[in-house]
């Protein structure tokens, strides 16, 4: 990850954002002790409220520092360095008149900022942390003669209750309802995203469909003129070798022929017909055994299948299509010693399919999926994967890939299981 993408990071940004109004503050808290230090009309423990913002300006200084690295901000961190915020805080209000100096209430500004950015139980914790040092405030603290207005001996003045009262409503609210709103302005956000991913999705395959109904209605006539072909040359050649090739050849224009009326009849198909229940066996080796129809030369293995029930999985053309493009793609990678993996819970099924090829590019890993985005360079079309992807998702699945140690790619298919 480079320094580009680090900085658009949300939790980097809120952190430097954060940093930059400690240090405004930090250094309006200077001119306010340098001002009281000059008109000598407060006696405050000078000492210890320098060392104070000493150690919150180092903290800062550090902060910045640790922002040029390529450390990721967690949330753990940027509410540490709110909860640092508000302890200096409380160590200034405590040599400087407690819960009677008229700045007590900026615990709110730090609870302000978590309840915007950060979870419930982050701003939960902080605001009682706030909560639990206003409240020792009150009871121990370096008086200012300037701010105090006490009604009788070790009596607290009503005002001084009245402004923990407002804080404590205050943060209150802040917790309760500012998080919330944050949270339901996020999740929309995330919400229009997608909406707007899916809807971009769906135009292309709109597209990729309208197209490959053309293409299908053209390719049937080279076809049947193969077929036709074929058989005539089938019956005027006696060797037997070159009648075993013919005999393949035949076989793959029947199948190219099957899989177009297939793709032009799956849509009246989905309309009429519901999908179909399969045990999780019995459809994996039906794709295996039409797939190895149309990839003679690939070798692979299907690795044992665990014991016990067999999951039903809600079958579709869509769905055996995009596993035969995945099959494919890992056949166009390296056809030797395919691996081919299923297991499942009582809430998922993972297919894994792994191959030895070359391994999936890292400048383009992050784009794979999308539509014309391909590692076979002039050889694919960049659909394969992208049409595998939506076709999985769309029953609420996903699809994923890993490079792997020593090479190969390992193609992660997970599918929900359907329950009787």
């Amino acid at each position: 990850m480079n320094l580009n993408t680090l900085a658009l990071s949300p939790a980097r940004q809120n952190l430097w954002r954060v940093i930059i109004i400690r240090l405004l503050v930090l250094m309006a808290q200077a001119i306010s002790i340098l001002g009281a230090w000059y008109s000598g009309l407060f006696a405050l423990e000078w000492l210890p409220l320098l060392l104070t913002l000493g150690l919150s300006g180092a903290v800062s200084l550090l902060s910045l520092l640790r922002l040029t690295r390529s450390w990721p901000v967690t949330n753990l961190e940027y509410s540490m360095q709110l909860l640092f915020d508000i302890l200096i805080h409380s160590v200034l209000l405590y040599y400087a008149g407690g819960p009677t100096n008229p700045f007590a209430s900026y615990f709110l500004v730090p609870l302000t900022i978590a309840a915007a950015t950060l979870s419930w139980l982050y701003t939960a914790a902080l605001a009682s942390i706030a909560m639990l040092a206003y409240s020792l405030l009150l009871f121990w603290y370096h008086p200012l003669p300037l701010f105090e207005m006490r009604t009788g001996e070790n009596q607290i003045n009503i005002r001084v209750i009245g402004m923990w009262l407002n804080f404590a409503m205050s943060a209150g609210l802040i917790t309760l309802f500012v998080v919330h709103m944050a949270e339901a302005l996020r999740k929309h956000a995330e919400r229009l995203a997608e909406r707007r991913e899916q809807s971009m999705r769906d135009s292309q395959l709109l597209g990729i469909a309208s197209v490959a109904a053309g293409a299908a209605h053209e390719l049937s006539t080279p076809l049947s003129t193969m077929s036709v072909l074929l058989k005539d040359l089938h019956a005027d050649n006696k060797d037997p070798l070159i009648q075993e090739d013919l005999e393949l050849l035949q076989e793959q224009v029947r199948q190219c022929k099957a899989s177009l009326q297939q793709m032009v009849r799956s849509a009246e198909f989905n309309r009429s017909q519901p999908h179909s229940m399969q045990a999780a066996d019995s459809w994996l080796h039906g794709l295996l055994e039409r797939w190895q129809l149309m990839r003679p030369e690939v070798s692979c293995r299907l690795r044992p299948l665990p014991e016990g029930k067999v999951p039903l999985i809600k079958d579709s053309p869509e769905l055996g299509q995009s596993i035969l493009n995945l099959l494919n793609n890992a056949a166009d990678a390296c056809p030797d010693n395919i691996q081919i993996g299923l297991e499942w819970n009582e809430q998922r099924l993972r297919l894994c399919i792994r191959d030895h090829g070359p391994g999936v590019p890292l400048h383009i890993a992050e784009q794979l999926g999308t539509a014309f985005v391909t590692t076979k360079g002039k050889k694919g079309f960049g659909l394969g994967l992208f049409l595998s992807q939506a076709a999985v998702e769309r029953v609420g699945g996903s699809v994923k890939l890993f490079n792997q140690d020593g090479g190969g790619t390992l193609t992660e298919v997970i599918l929900p299981v359907e329950h009787d």
